[in-house]
Protein backbone atom coordinates (compact mmCIF):
# COMPACT_ATOMS: atom_id res chain seq x y z
CA UNK A 1 0.00 0.00 0.00
CA UNK A 2 2.32 2.71 -1.30
CA UNK A 3 -0.49 4.91 -2.10
CA UNK A 4 -1.53 6.40 0.91
CA UNK A 5 2.21 7.64 2.07
CA UNK A 6 2.10 10.95 3.77
CA UNK A 7 3.06 13.12 0.85
CA UNK A 8 0.34 11.76 -1.31
CA UNK A 9 -2.21 12.65 1.57
CA UNK A 10 -0.59 16.46 2.17
CA UNK A 11 -1.26 17.11 -1.35
CA UNK A 12 -4.80 15.57 -2.07
CA UNK A 13 -5.94 17.34 2.04
CA UNK A 14 -4.47 21.11 0.73
CA UNK A 15 -5.86 20.32 -2.56
CA UNK A 16 -9.59 19.38 -1.13
CA UNK A 17 -9.04 22.43 1.77
CA UNK A 18 -8.08 24.91 -0.91
CA UNK A 19 -10.88 24.54 -3.63
CA UNK A 20 -13.61 24.50 -0.58
CA UNK A 21 -12.05 27.75 1.05
CA UNK A 22 -11.75 29.34 -2.71
CA UNK A 23 -16.07 28.04 -3.36
CA UNK A 24 -16.68 29.69 0.16
CA UNK A 25 -15.24 32.81 -0.76
CA UNK A 26 -16.48 32.81 -3.85
CA UNK A 27 -20.19 32.18 -2.62
CA UNK A 28 -19.85 34.97 0.10
CA UNK A 29 -19.03 37.42 -2.86
CA UNK A 30 -21.78 36.54 -5.40
CA UNK A 31 -24.05 36.58 -2.37
CA UNK A 32 -22.94 39.75 -1.32
CA UNK A 33 -22.17 41.96 -4.39
CA UNK A 34 -24.55 40.47 -7.29
CA UNK A 35 -27.88 41.62 -7.49
CA UNK A 36 -30.34 40.86 -10.10
CA UNK A 37 -31.31 44.13 -11.45
CA UNK A 38 -35.19 44.77 -10.45
CA UNK A 39 -37.78 43.64 -13.35
CA UNK A 40 -39.22 46.36 -15.36
CA UNK A 41 -40.95 44.23 -18.20
CA UNK A 42 -44.19 45.13 -19.28
CA UNK A 43 -46.36 47.88 -21.00
CA UNK A 44 -46.37 51.54 -19.89
CA UNK A 45 -48.19 54.56 -21.11
CA UNK A 46 -46.05 57.08 -21.92
CA UNK A 47 -48.12 60.89 -21.16
CA UNK A 48 -45.66 63.30 -23.75
CA UNK A 49 -45.43 66.79 -21.52
CA UNK A 50 -46.03 68.60 -24.64
CA UNK A 51 -46.78 67.39 -28.35
CA UNK A 52 -44.29 66.44 -30.91
CA UNK A 53 -43.65 69.05 -33.26
CA UNK A 54 -45.18 68.58 -36.54
CA UNK A 55 -47.68 66.39 -35.22
CA UNK A 56 -51.25 67.63 -34.74
CA UNK A 57 -52.61 65.80 -32.09
CA UNK A 58 -51.33 65.13 -28.96
CA UNK A 59 -49.94 61.57 -28.15
CA UNK A 60 -49.76 59.54 -25.73
CA UNK A 61 -47.76 56.30 -26.48
CA UNK A 62 -47.29 52.63 -25.30
CA UNK A 63 -44.06 51.29 -24.26
CA UNK A 64 -43.47 48.01 -24.19
CA UNK A 65 -40.51 46.76 -22.86
CA UNK A 66 -38.94 43.03 -22.82
CA UNK A 67 -36.09 42.30 -20.45
CA UNK A 68 -33.05 40.05 -20.16
CA UNK A 69 -30.93 40.78 -16.84
CA UNK A 70 -29.63 44.44 -17.84
CA UNK A 71 -30.22 44.42 -21.49
CA UNK A 72 -33.82 45.26 -22.89
CA UNK A 73 -35.55 44.94 -25.56
CA UNK A 74 -38.68 47.58 -26.53
CA UNK A 75 -40.83 49.08 -29.13
CA UNK A 76 -43.16 51.71 -29.32
CA UNK A 77 -46.73 51.56 -30.19
CA UNK A 78 -49.74 54.09 -30.49
CA UNK A 79 -51.90 53.93 -27.04
CA UNK A 80 -54.84 52.77 -28.94
CA UNK A 81 -53.06 49.20 -30.15
CA UNK A 82 -54.12 46.34 -28.56
CA UNK A 83 -52.26 44.26 -25.48
CA UNK A 84 -51.56 41.47 -27.75
CA UNK A 85 -49.98 43.52 -30.69
CA UNK A 86 -47.24 41.67 -31.72
CA UNK A 87 -44.87 44.54 -32.62
CA UNK A 88 -40.97 43.95 -33.85
CA UNK A 89 -39.00 45.53 -30.95
CA UNK A 90 -37.03 48.24 -32.58
CA UNK A 91 -35.71 49.82 -29.19
CA UNK A 92 -32.89 48.28 -27.67
CA UNK A 93 -31.49 49.36 -24.80
CA UNK A 94 -29.45 48.55 -21.43
CA UNK A 95 -30.53 48.90 -17.36
CA UNK A 96 -27.34 50.40 -15.21
CA UNK A 97 -27.36 52.22 -12.04
CA UNK A 98 -31.55 52.51 -12.13
CA UNK A 99 -31.16 53.97 -15.43
CA UNK A 100 -33.09 53.02 -18.55
CA UNK A 101 -31.47 53.72 -21.89
CA UNK A 102 -33.09 52.92 -24.97
CA UNK A 103 -32.45 54.27 -28.88
CA UNK A 104 -33.56 52.72 -32.05
CA UNK A 105 -35.98 53.74 -34.95
CA UNK A 106 -39.81 54.28 -34.81
CA UNK A 107 -42.05 55.48 -37.74
CA UNK A 108 -43.64 58.93 -37.67
CA UNK A 109 -47.09 57.67 -37.86
CA UNK A 110 -46.62 56.06 -34.29
CA UNK A 111 -45.44 59.24 -33.03
CA UNK A 112 -47.84 61.02 -34.07
CA UNK A 113 -50.79 58.81 -33.75
CA UNK A 114 -51.92 58.69 -37.57
CA UNK A 115 -52.48 56.18 -39.60
CA UNK A 116 -50.00 54.34 -41.34
CA UNK A 117 -48.84 55.57 -44.77
CA UNK A 118 -47.23 53.05 -47.48
CA UNK A 119 -43.78 54.37 -46.86
CA UNK A 120 -43.80 55.56 -42.55
CA UNK A 121 -40.71 57.44 -42.40
CA UNK A 122 -38.19 56.33 -39.57
CA UNK A 123 -36.89 58.62 -36.68
CA UNK A 124 -33.90 57.78 -34.48
CA UNK A 125 -35.41 57.81 -31.05
CA UNK A 126 -33.44 57.75 -27.77
CA UNK A 127 -35.10 57.14 -24.47
CA UNK A 128 -33.80 57.95 -20.69
CA UNK A 129 -36.02 57.16 -17.82
CA UNK A 130 -35.06 57.15 -14.13
CA UNK A 131 -36.38 54.42 -12.37
CA UNK A 132 -37.05 55.79 -8.31
CA UNK A 133 -40.40 54.60 -7.89
CA UNK A 134 -41.80 51.99 -10.58
CA UNK A 135 -45.59 53.13 -10.23
CA UNK A 136 -44.60 56.43 -12.01
CA UNK A 137 -41.45 56.70 -13.90
CA UNK A 138 -40.30 60.17 -15.31
CA UNK A 139 -38.00 60.67 -18.08
CA UNK A 140 -37.52 61.83 -21.68
CA UNK A 141 -37.60 61.28 -25.27
CA UNK A 142 -35.04 62.37 -27.58
CA UNK A 143 -36.33 62.26 -31.76
CA UNK A 144 -34.02 62.96 -34.46
CA UNK A 145 -34.80 66.68 -35.58
CA UNK A 146 -36.31 68.10 -32.63
CA UNK A 147 -33.55 70.52 -30.68
CA UNK A 148 -34.96 69.38 -27.48
CA UNK A 149 -35.55 65.93 -25.31
CA UNK A 150 -39.22 65.93 -24.98
CA UNK A 151 -40.27 64.79 -20.63
CA UNK A 152 -42.94 62.22 -19.95
CA UNK A 153 -44.26 60.13 -17.57
CA UNK A 154 -44.76 56.39 -17.83
CA UNK A 155 -47.31 54.26 -15.82
CA UNK A 156 -47.17 50.86 -15.84
CA UNK A 157 -50.43 48.76 -17.95
CA UNK A 158 -51.91 46.61 -15.47
CA UNK A 159 -52.15 42.89 -17.64
CA UNK A 160 -55.77 41.66 -17.72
Amino acid sequence: MNHFNFKSLTFYGVAIISVLLLFKIVSAYGENNLKAPPTVSGRYRLTLAENLPNCEKSSTLTLNIQQSGIYLNASILSANANADTDEKHSLAGIFRNQQLNLSGKVGKSILCNISRPQNDPLNSVTIQMQLVDKSNITGQLTVNGIPQPLPFTAVPQKVN
